[in-house]
């Protein structure tokens, strides 16, 4: 396998959960507006946690609904939008079309020409929850067919290290804009707060239901406690962490001329800083400074990686 290969897999498993992520939060936040009113209280959040406010402030005067929408789904000129990352897929999967099944070129290729539909962005404004819903739900049947139906080998490695890394930067920024939103003041840690918001921020990243499951009420510390720390479910940060550290070091045993101690370091350092650590902890060091952090480290790790395993030449 080239490192250009290894790459495209990366960023295609990097791409489909970006496009997710954001079709989710637009529909949580969606729906949210039934209980509070604020269109710009709400979605202005949404473009923070996308980092893109500069560009988006460039083209808009106010974060309505409808403009976050078409800002964060059709809009070419933000390479983060979900049809930019849909494209950006396709063309990687295009370029490795001899190394992905069938099933999973096929699939790509067909939602990039759904979201290219004529009459596509009016049936989004008309039916969103639909739309996202229909977003969401190919991108949970990617997962699925490249799960099921390509080799876990190093190829599959790397874009399982890819989703992991993407799932945790947006956790960990979902986690960092709201809870810094809701709670502007560090004196307001552990007052009560409206339910549905938290709730929302809990649904955001799907994680609504098992949380209920854990813990008996909707409160800032277990929230961040669950969404951070805990070691079972799948997009909390410290799984994403323990999966990617798997997943790179499965890559390591298949491969074993590659260096990559470098990356095991950055990721086994993160990876440490979250096993041992409470809750109480990460309050009293402050979540944003926490989240800021594990953010950095994310990006650091990214580099890592490029340097190991992309900016190199090499092959199985």
């Amino acid at each position: 396998m080239l490192s250009r290969v290894a790459d495209s897999l990366f960023w295609i498993s990097r791409y489909i959960e970006r496009a997710e992520n954001t079709a989710r939060i637009i529909d949580v936040n969606l729906n949210l507006l039934l209980d509070l009113p604020g269109e710009e209280r709400l979605f202005e959040p949404v473009i923070k946690t996308a980092g893109c406010s500069r560009s988006f402030y460039n083209k808009y005067s106010k974060a309505t609904s409808e403009n976050v929408m078409d800002f964060l789904t059709f809009d070419t000129d933000n390479q983060d939008s979900i049809v930019n990352c849909v494209s950006f897929a396709r063309e990687n999967a295009r370029c490795i079309r001899e190394t992905i099944t069938l099933e999973m070129w096929m699939l790509i290729n067909k939602f990039y020409h759904r979201l290219h539909e004529p009459n596509i962005k009016e049936e989004m404004l008309n039916n969103p929850h639909d739309f996202f819903t229909e977003i969401k739900e190919f991108c949970q049947l990617y997962v699925g067919i490249q799960d099921g139906t390509m080799s876990h080998g190093i190829g599959w490695n790397f874009a399982w290290l890819g989703r992991m890394l993407e799932r945790a930067d947006q956790t960990s920024r979902i986690l960092d804009v709201k809870y810094y939103i809701l709670l502007p003041d560090v004196s307001m840690v552990g007052m009560t707060l409206d339910t549905v918001q938290w709730t929302a921020v809990l649904k955001s990243v799907s994680a609504f239901e098992m949380f209920r499951k854990t813990y008996a009420g909707v409160t800032p510390q277990n929230v961040a406690e669950f969404l951070i720390l805990n070691k079972e479910f799948p997009r909390s940060v410290y799984y994403c962490l323990e999966h990617s550290e798997r997943a790179l070091q499965n890559i390591i045993t298949h491969q074993k001329t590659i260096n990559g101690e470098k990356s095991m370091r950055v990721i086994g350092k993160l990876k440490a800083m979250l096993e041992f650590a409470t809750v109480d902890e990460i309050i009293m060091k402050g979540l944003h400074e926490t989240t800021e952090d594990i953010q950095i480290r994310l990006s650091d790790f990214n580099a890592t990686i490029r340097n190991d395993f992309i900016d190199c030449t090499w092959q199985v």
